[in-house]
């Protein structure tokens, strides 16, 4: 089905003239709130990315969430800014700001820095959200480089939305930048990244993103857009709560507002964009990773057991039928059983008890099944936007596709094993955490 409305999309798509969006005075209003929080290695880079947006109508606000690295420093003196004078109206409760900055070069005027207390990228999200006076919002991480035309293809489908079918929310394909070469806040070269683990995520997200959600849009049935790039209807969000101040708060929001639409009776839209938009750093040690998904764990279970009346609920329609029950079974429960079919089949063989033959046979389908849905994830790329011409890389990612299975792929299980722990025994707080980043090279291109 992905596959499908990837081809679909692509042949309409190529029918559009977006020069047109690009110089009408009609189109919505976009905030870009990018909250930050030690993102030093990247940071005049990703702003520069922001304020080269192709867009006629747009402001980035860039929150600093309390950063005790020199992120602040640096952006003053990157972008000339100086303390200036802003009011606003508090509709979302958020930590307290300390200063706002604008800057003293015409050529940064659409952005605006706010310095806050830490709050946590939620606190930050929701403050973005009460500065904004726009129409749309683009909810981003201050680590992600977009792409000059993000904008005009995600404004797309709100141009295009009814009346009785609005479109509340947009996300598109997140790419990974390591190892990629950037120059003035935009990706010029891409190359296939280093590191082993950066490599499997690669992988990772062309299933993810080309094979998953392009299926969930076209039922309307999506209940996660990326925390890394979002678009959304400004006053729907506030309308309700904003926000949610927990880890997984990308997830809950984009449930909240879904339900929040069902509740009010009104027909609504989440849709998802296939074109490249956004590329962001991803961790390189087992770690970073480990954290990650760690919190990436703590985040889900999160928001399910908040929205747990949706749990078969037909009233609810797609959400409630089939969106929510996927994610508890398939995204929550799915490392659980794994990790207890594990140590059961340890059991057997303390016990002698196993058929070996049978598990060699079993074994063999679940590896083949494995590499056979990553190669069509790597197909679907190869057939539509091939973002990886060099020679050499397929190669590459058809090594990675036999190797993730078995080095990549158990530790992120383990990595959600810890996170349920965690949540259930020992209940982390933690908002950001923190990855160390390499930051992205940006020297010249021959």
């Amino acid at each position: 089905m992905s596959a499908i409305e990837t081809s679909h999309y692509i042949k309409k798509n190529s029918f559009v003239n977006y020069t047109k969006i690009l110089a009408s005075p009609f189109v919505p209003t976009i905030s870009v709130i990018a909250p930050a929080y030690n993102e030093s290695p990247t940071i005049v880079e990703n702003i520069r990315s922001l304020l080269s947006i192709q867009y006629v109508n747009y402001e980035v606000l860039l929150i600093n969430d309390g950063s005790t690295d020199d992120s602040l420093e640096k952006l003053i003196e990157a972008y000339a800014l100086t303390k200036a004078n802003y009011t606003f109206h508090q509709k979302l409760p958020t930590k307290k700001i300390r200063a706002v900055y604008k800057s003293t070069n015409p050529a940064f005027k659409k952005l605006l820095v706010i310095d806050k207390e830490n709050g946590g990228k939620a606190d930050s999200l929701n403050l973005g959200l009460n500065i904004s006076r726009n129409d749309l919002v683009a909810c981003i991480d201050a680590d992600c480089i977009l792409e000059p035309d993000a904008l005009l293809k995600m404004v797309k489908p709100f141009l295009e939305s009814e009346e009785e079918e609005k479109v509340i929310a947009a996300g598109g394909v997140i790419r990974i930048a390591n190892s990629c070469l950037v120059k003035e806040g935009k990706i010029q070269d891409i190359k296939m990244p280093k590191k082993f683990l950066a490599k499997c995520q690669v992988l990772e997200y062309l299933r993810s993103f080309l094979l998953g959600r392009m299926a969930w849009s076209k039922i309307n049935g999506l209940l996660l857009v990326s925390g890394a790039l979002g678009l959304f209807d400004r006053k729907i969000l506030i309308a309700a709560g904003g926000y949610n101040k927990i880890v997984g708060e990308d997830i809950e929001l984009v449930t909240r507002i879904i339900k929040y639409m069902k509740e009010k009776g009104e027909k609504y839209r989440v849709v998802y964009i296939p074109d490249p938009l956004c590329w962001t750093e991803v961790p390189e040690t087992y770690r970073a990773l480990g954290r990650q998904r760690n919190r990436w764990t703590r985040g889900m279970i999160e928001t399910l057991t908040i929205h747990k009346n949706l749990f078969f609920n037909s009233s609810y329609g797609v959400i409630g039928i089939l969106s929510y029950p996927y994610w508890l079974f398939y995204e929550w429960l799915a490392p659980i059983v794994e990790f207890l079919g594990i140590i059961y089949f340890v059991f057997l063989i303390a016990f002698n008890l196993i058929n070996w033959e049978s598990f060699l046979l079993l074994a063999t389908a679940v590896y083949t099944f494995a590499i056979m849905f990553s190669a069509f994830s790597i197909l679907s790329e190869e057939l539509t936007y091939h973002q990886y011409p060099k020679k050499g890389v397929l190669f590459k990612l058809i090594i990675i596709i036999l190797l993730e299975p078995l080095f990549f792929h158990p530790y992120v299980m383990w990595s959600a094993i810890k996170g349920n722990f965690n949540f259930f025994f020992n209940r982390n707080k933690e908002n950001w955490g923190e990855m160390t980043r390499a930051g992205f090279k940006s020297e010249k291109v021959s």
